[in-house]
């Protein structure tokens, strides 16, 4: 693989991509409704940047996924991956590909070397074993039976299952949920690895700091549309503040109860949320002016604060901003 020119084909191209599922027939076969998934869905994604696709569960983003990755027919709209397209050019796709699910079930008794084997089997030119062994750092587990290997373990092997053709476009779905915090960063020096020899990764998941870590551009949805594209930096730029402010009150509180009307007139103050588990989040460009402005408020309330702290603005924030909804909401 080798990285294409700024103006190159993009990789991985959607035009009008729309999902319509039938809800279900009532008596006489009739339909009682449809749930629209994706709802006229445009993206282009350059060769050799990871995108990341993220939204809460129902926003649409596993089925935009499945549509790009040939596992699902599109109601309508257009799908191109590398100049080609699922109807006439399967075979060729598959074999340019990789997909890594967010829990790949795979056969726990054979073992590390048996799995690859089996897999590399699938392609015409597939990548020689030890090297797959070393880019996921299991060559001393290669005669262990997958049912011996930790969580992070399995999930490497599926990403070696991924690379085995070295694919073009490499698709991951949530691939470091459930895992600790080491076995999540060697999940991000196989990608940054990848990445390094021309590769393009379309990435979903839930966890902040993996986006802005790893992703170029990423593209937030709810409720099956585009909402917000954007570097991570341009997206938290749009929030107007680079610092969050937050404050949990105690419980039962009076007549002067915060609002959010309040809260957005403090000092420098952009963006005001609560959440469920009754945590003020507030945005504010100059925090050593807005805290000041914020316990005099307080105080004035007759209010106690439980929790008071700051921190960066990231993603989770641009997200509720948009939505209303934190990013682990169903």
């Amino acid at each position: 693989m080798n990285h294409a020119a700024p103006d190159a084909e993009p990789a991985v191209l959607c035009r009008g991509l729309r999902k319509v599922y039938e809800a279900g027939r009532g008596s006489g076969r009739k339909r009682t409704g449809e749930v629209l998934a994706v709802e006229g869905l445009d993206l282009s994604i350059r060769r050799g940047e990871c995108f990341g696709l993220l939204g809460p569960n129902g926003s649409g983003k596993t089925t935009t996924v499945e549509m790009l990755e040939g596992l699902l027919a599109p109601t309508s709209g257009e799908v191109k991956l590398l100049g080609m397209d699922w109807a006439h050019d399967e075979s060729r796709l598959r074999e340019r590909l990789g997909v890594a699910l967010q829990e790949t079930r795979l056969p726990e008794k054979l073992t590390v070397d048996e799995v690859l084997t089996l897999f590399r089997s699938f392609y015409q030119r597939p990548r020689p074993l030890e090297a797959l062994l070393a880019d996921v750092q299991l060559e001393e587990k290669r005669r262990a039976w997958v049912v011996k290997l930790s969580g992070g373990q399995k999930q490497r092997l599926a990403i070696a299952c991924a690379l085995v053709a070295e694919p073009e476009i490499l698709f991951l779905d949530e691939p470091t949920t459930g895992l600790d915090p080491q076995s999540r960063r060697q999940i991000w020096g196989l990608v940054a690895a990848y990445r390094a020899r021309g590769g393009t990764v379309v990435l979903t998941t839930h966890y902040m700091e993996e986006a802005q870590r790893l992703c170029d551009r990423v593209a937030i949805l709810d409720r099956g549309r585009l909402i917000r594209l954007g570097t991570p930096a341009e997206l938290i730029a749009g929030l107007g503040a680079e610092h969050v402010v937050e404050l949990e009150l105690e419980t039962g509180a009076g007549p002067g109860a915060l609002d959010e009307a309040t809260l957005r007139a403090l000092p420098t103050v952009t963006e005001v949320h609560l959440s469920g588990e009754g945590v003020w989040a507030l945005a504010a460009v100059e925090p050593e002016r807005a805290v000041p402005a914020l316990r005099t408020l307080l105080q004035e309330r007759g209010q106690h604060l439980l929790r008071l702290g700051t921190r960066k603005a990231t993603l989770e924030d641009v997200f509720v901003s948009l939505t209303g909804r934190a990013l682990h909401d169903d």
